[in-house]
């Protein structure tokens, strides 16, 4: 997600205008929103355009060749304009700044300060220097914290009504395609009292949904606790004012149990809505990528899920073209794929990382070829999707929702409980009661469908 984001303000008493940019995950999403905040609080006013900005922030995403190559764009396009003196600096922060360190700064000189992922507290030190046209400390990097950081006084850039709350940073996993543990350090989680304190303080500000993201949500409280504490903390989170629904995001497939299922069947804000990754069902493959699970239990632990949580809809994502992967593992996953029936499947292409077990891997696939392989999948769930989307036509469901349709007249996008922001469907609703605002509920009737999304009709009036 690219975000450029800008805030108006009359107060003339400030320190410097800046723009930023922000990449990446949601859990990336916080860290803006968290330096974004420190900015503010310091008096530093966030402007539209980059154009005539004491400085730019870039909050990079450094995860797979891909992301890395948006947010060198990003970067390169803002120094660019440093070059023209449309803006005095470029401050790099996040992942990709904590992959590259020093090295970006070989590549990109013109780039004014570089903080890695747990340097963003001092965002303000170094826009105090820059603008103040000192020189030293260019280069900001911090070692992982044993807890998490607090992720306080953020000023937000999703809409009001939601919100990501990340409750833990990091991952001991050490999947053999994954260099997060490289960037974001080993998993340290939050304590319950500080998550239910920032629960609170966004539900203060207009948030309606909660979106809890980690990089790895079921490990939760194992580190600080000796054991799992996701169960407890969700049973604090149902009870915080103000909150009408929490979508659960990042399940690896542990540390599922029934208790865990029943607190999420028995609760009235929890939505029966899960995002787990699988990334693949071949034993061999799972094994490969060091996933330390394999096809049965992983099984067994869905249908748990499907048969005490009702109404369950389950996200997940696979990776196709893993190294050593063949025709017989694809058509394993594909058969998994349809009989499964999941909610939403994304399926991504091996994206090769020098710096990661599975670079040494031997029986690497082309491009072409898990190209095709991806496509193949996406086929196999289209289906999935377009059948449990017939299959609503005529049912009532509740949507929350996000913003108006330019140009039309009482309708608006929103969501159902079945779909998290930006990576799942929508529902296109008409509000005969013209009470739609965004961040309302309301309840609707399907009436029709349009590809993967949802066309509904207000039987309420928003809430």
């Amino acid at each position: 997600m690219s975000v450029t984001y800008k805030e108006q303000t009359a107060d003339k008493d400030i320190k410097g205008t800046y723009a930023f940019v922000s990449l990446g995950c949601p859990k990336n999403t916080v860290d803006s929103e968290r330096m974004l905040g420190l900015l503010k609080l310091d008096g530093y006013q966030l402007v539209a355009d980059p154009i005539g900005s004491d400085f730019v922030v870039v909050n990079t995403c450094g995860f797979i060749e891909a992301a890395r190559k948006e947010s060198y764009k990003a970067i390169d396009e803002m120094i660019d304009l440093k070059k023209k003196g449309s803006t005095r600096g470029v401050i790099v922060s996040g992942c990709l700044a904590e992959r590259q360190k020093e090295e970006m700064l070989v590549d990109r000189p013109e780039i004014d300060s570089l903080i890695g992922v747990f340097g963003r507290e001092e965002i303000t030190s170094i826009a105090d220097r820059l603008v103040g046209n000192l020189e030293e400390q260019r280069i900001v990097f911090q070692p992982a914290p044993i807890r998490a950081l607090p992720d306080e006084n953020r000023l937000q850039i999703t809409p009001k009504h939601f919100a990501y709350l990340k409750i833990s940073e990091g991952c001991d996993r050490l999947c053999t395609f994954c260099a997060i543990p490289k960037m974001r350090g080993k998993h340290a989680s939050k304590p319950i009292e500080q998550i239910i304190k920032e629960a609170h303080a966004l539900a203060a500000n207009g948030a309606r949904e909660l979106i809890i993201v980690a990089q790895d949500t079921t490990y939760y409280g194992r580190d600080i606790y000796g054991e799992s504490r996701l169960t407890e903390l969700l049973s604090k989170l149902n009870e915080v004012d103000g909150i009408d629904w929490i979508r659960l995001m990042y399940f690896y497939p542990m540390y599922i149990d029934e208790a865990l299922c029943d607190v999420i069947a028995k609760s009235e804000k929890i939505l029966p809505y899960i995002d787990m990754p699988l990334q693949h069902i071949n034993d061999e493959m799972l094994k490969r990528m060091s996933r330390r699970v394999n096809r049965e239990n992983t099984e067994k632990t869905i249908q748990m899920m499907y048969d005490r949580i009702p109404n369950l809809v389950m996200r997940t994502t696979f990776i196709s073209g893993f190294p050593g992967e063949t025709e017989a593992h694809v058509d394993e996953l594909a058969d998994f794929i349809a009989e499964q029936k999941f909610g939403h499947v994304g399926v991504f292409t091996y994206s090769f990382e020098p710096d990661t077990p599975a670079a040494k891997l031997p029986g690497h696939i082309d491009d072409d070829v898990k190209a095709a392989r991806r496509e193949r999948l996406m086929a196999v769930q289209q289906q999935v999707v377009f059948d449990r989307i017939d299959s609503l036509i005529g049912t009532q469901v509740e949507a929350i929702i996000d913003q108006p349709i330019e140009n039309e007249e009482n309708v608006w996008l929103a969501r159902t409980t079945a779909d998290a922001p930006d990576v799942d469907g929508l529902i296109f609703v008409t509000d005969p009661t013209g009470t739609a605002q965004p961040g309302a509920i309301v309840d609707c009737e399907v009436v029709a469908s349009q590809d993967y999304d949802l066309v509904g009709v207000a039987i309420s009036e928003a809430r």
